[in-house]
């Protein structure tokens, strides 16, 4: 029922910057903890970072540094800003949501459809 859709990924340059945005479908919803996660061709899934309801952040150290998560407890969205962005980078970055609570709906966890990165050397 709930979706989760993540937008602001694209084409570009090593060493430039993209934030990537994802928003539930529904706004009338709990979240508890939120993150990103990654997929690169051939390769596992993995933590990019994660951010719980009060602000904590995680970071895989792969990207510590570099990227900043973030999150708008109003609108149940939460953001990735990706800086000095490397060719290793590129992956399908997928959103991620646990605990959600949306009406007579309950999610133990949620996932986007993920959006492409990808970064040219």
């Amino acid at each position: 029922q709930v979706q989760l859709v993540e937008f602001g990924g694209g084409l570009v340059q090593a060493g430039k910057s993209l934030t990537l945005s994802c928003a539930p479908s529904e706004s009338m919803l709990s979240i508890d903890a939120m993150g990103w996660y990654r997929q690169a061709p051939g390769k596992q899934r993995e933590l990019v970072a994660t951010i719980t309801r009060g602000g904590k952040t995680n970071y895989s150290d792969s990207v510590k540094g570099r990227f900043t998560i973030s999150r708008d407890n109003a609108k149940n969205m939460v953001y990735l800003q990706m800086n000095s962005l490397k060719p290793e980078d590129t992956a399908n970055y997928f959103c991620n949501a646990e605990k959600v609570v949306a009406g007579r709906y309950r999610y133990p966890e949620l996932w986007g459809q993920g959006i492409l990165v990808a970064v040219s050397s």
